[in-house]
């Protein structure tokens, strides 16, 4: 058998510990993306989080002779069972506006973030008529 055969079968070469050093320099990026996935997939569920909870304000507060802040507390309602997606919330807190037609509400907050010390924020609003009787 030659001498390159040989080689060959052993695996021996210029290219010997050449897959760690790879993995060392391409691991980084590969964290990198994998992080970013996982911040972008909790801001996506974050936006779903508010705008369901504004859905659901403007649902309460478009009622046939709705209280007054009807949608606020149902919006309330909703973020404090939805669980840490949306932080921050709370301060102002949800906000409808309400007219003799229409009312519109809209919550806004943070993304929860894997990335410490920094924000992604989220504003979400939702608009719907308000039901009244009319002539017609």
């Amino acid at each position: 058998m030659g001498r390159a055969a040989r080689r060959r079968r052993t695996g021996g070469g210029a290219d010997r510990g050449a897959n760690p050093v790879e993995l060392a320099v391409v691991m980084p990026a590969i964290l990198v993306l994998l992080f970013a996935s996982i911040q972008v997939a909790a801001w996506f569920v974050a936006r779903a989080t508010a705008l369901n909870a504004a859905q659901s304000a403007v649902n309460a507060q478009r009622l046939y002779e709705a209280p007054a802040g009807a949608g606020e507390a149902r919006a309330v309602d909703f973020l404090t069972a939805a669980g840490d997606w949306l932080v921050g919330w709370d301060q102002p807190g949800p906000a409808c506006v309400t007219t003799l037609a229409e009312v519109t509400c809209t919550v806004s907050g943070d993304s929860l973030s894997v990335i410490p010390g920094v924000s992604f924020p989220v504003r979400q609003t939702a608009h719907g008529t308000v039901e009244r009787w009319t002539t017609g």
